[in-house]
């Protein structure tokens, strides 16, 4: 087979040329959903480092409000997000698969973005209940984000890229916390103060939401400006049915070991990343003793890292199935347990590091958090190889699941506090949490080595002829 970036080879030995030019239509789609995970994350993730200056008793400038009676209530405002974000994914996956994803994503990035400005009147007029509303909403309209961004990826992106396209467009992301954590350090630390991280993302949402508009498409068939060409070659290398007129077997995806896969995997990767993500910045405060502009930098390391990894992963995981070195099913696994057993045994060994070797403790931080991105060449890509038919309702219907997880996984720190009587300025508690965190990520790691597929399943569409006359010679390898 020539090479997978100039043409893809069907069954019938007939090559489709990659269009020519360096930037086609469908690597403004990539763009831009690299961008919208990008902003989502920022919105979603600033309250991580802004809700320390929220509750400080000392504002860097008297006119910035704060609410020290509030501290109590942090890990709550934390996990409240995920109130919402559990609601409506499946209902998510089932209109972008129906009616398209491309409306219902605008809609979504608009009113997330627009509560994002609003979060600061709001606290001033409502209290943290306020606080908790803005996220109760963020994260109704985040659920509707990645159904739709995995239905557009099986819709754009052909088979021998699609390790790498969909690394880098949630490698968004990661990319999303490394930008918004150390710029809300900064603005919490300046005159401006804390409702400016708000004002600064929620706009940049909103702006995003033009472009998509006038950008944005459902599918190569419905984009008015793409050429035949180009249709051809990502006709080519994905699964065409008509799948707004497919039902979804909701039976067969429930008795699904593969799918059951997916779903413990993400679940489990949910809990170690969020416990991560929602409490570094309180642990280098609490235990390492960091201010919040230092603590805000080093927080965003690991992503900034993971976000590197993530980009180099997926080019190597695609590599090893366009040259048939290892199967879909193998390089899905081999990415996998990459992503869930390293960072187990990163957090396993910050048992035994003391908060004096404050160094070393970055160090295995950075490595739990940045080896997790090889999930997104594993887990996270495997829902369009076994039913990209269904990849969006597949990604909906897991991650509400696993989005359980991130509601307990903050509220988890306070229940442990509750129980053993230890403070956040105690490192025993955090032992425990990092513990927990570790064997959450090996077990669900092992359950998808056992149980993931790389082949499409029987049942990504019972409606159609199952004697297809064009299938990519690179799932053949799948088996």
């Amino acid at each position: 087979m020539s090479d997978p970036e100039k043409a893809v080879k069907t069954e019938t030995n007939k090559e489709v040329e990659k269009p020519e030019g360096i930037f086609g239509i469908r690597h403004r789609q990539y763009a831009l959903l690299f961008t919208v995970n990008l902003l989502a994350y920022s919105i979603r993730n600033v309250l991580n480092v802004a809700v320390i200056a929220m509750i400080s008793e000392n504002p860097p400038d008297e006119s910035v409000p704060t609410y020290p009676e509030w501290s109590d209530k942090k890990n709550i405002m934390l996990s409240s997000f995920f109130w919402g974000y559990i609601c409506l994914q499946i209902a998510a996956g089932q209109i972008a698969k129906n009616y398209g994803p491309k409306l219902f994503l605008t809609g979504a990035v608009f009113v997330c973005s627009m509560f994002s400005v609003l979060i600061p009147l709001f606290g001033e007029r409502f209290g943290y209940e306020g606080i908790i509303l803005c996220r109760i909403i963020q994260g109704l309209s985040q659920g509707f984000i990645y159904p739709s961004v995995h239905n557009l990826l099986s819709a754009w992106v052909p088979l021998v890229n699609r390790a790498k396209v969909a690394s880098f467009i949630y490698a968004g992301s990661p990319l999303g916390t490394v930008i918004a954590l150390p710029i809300a350090g900064f603005l919490c630390s300046t005159s401006w103060g804390w409702p400016y991280c708000y004002y600064l993302f929620g706009g940049a949402g909103i702006l995003w939401c033009i472009i998509w508009y006038f950008v944005g498409s459902d599918s190569p068939q419905k984009h008015s400006k793409i050429s035949e060409k180009e249709i051809s070659y990502i006709h080519h290398g994905t699964n065409d049915e008509d799948r707004e007129n497919v039902p979804t077997p909701w039976k067969h995806i429930l008795k699904s070991l593969p799918f059951w896969a997916i779903l413990v995997a993400n679940s489990g990767n949910i809990w170690g990343y969020w416990t991560l993500l929602t409490e570094i910045s309180t642990y280098m405060e609490k235990v390492l003793g960091f201010n919040i502009a230092s603590n805000s930098a080093l927080s965003s390391l690991p992503y900034l890292t993971y976000w590197l990894l993530s980009i180099a992963m997926g080019h190597i995981a695609d590599y090893l199935v366009v040259k048939k070195i290892t199967s879909i099913k193998i390089s899905r696994k081999i990415f996998n347990s990459i992503g869930l057993f390293v960072p187990a045994l990163a957090l396993t060994s910050l048992v035994f590091v003391g908060p004096t070797e404050k160094y070393l403790t970055i160090v295995l931080l950075v490595t739990a958090v940045g080896f997790n991105a090889a999930t997104l060449s594993g887990f996270n890509v495997n829902h369009i190889d076994i039913a990209p038919v269904h990849a969006g309702t597949l990604y909906g219907l897991a991650n509400t699941v696993a989005t359980l997880c991130a509601i307990l996984a903050p509220l988890t720190v306070d229940a442990i506090a509750y129980i053993t009587g230890y403070q956040e300025t105690d490192k025993a508690l955090w032992n425990i949490v990092f513990v927990v965190a570790a064997g959450i990520y090996a077990v669900s790691g092992l359950f998808f080595d056992v149980g993931a597929s790389g082949k499409i399943q029987h049942w990504n569409n019972l409606n159609v002829n199952r004697e297809q006359p064009m299938k990519m010679t690179v799932i053949e390898n799948s088996k």
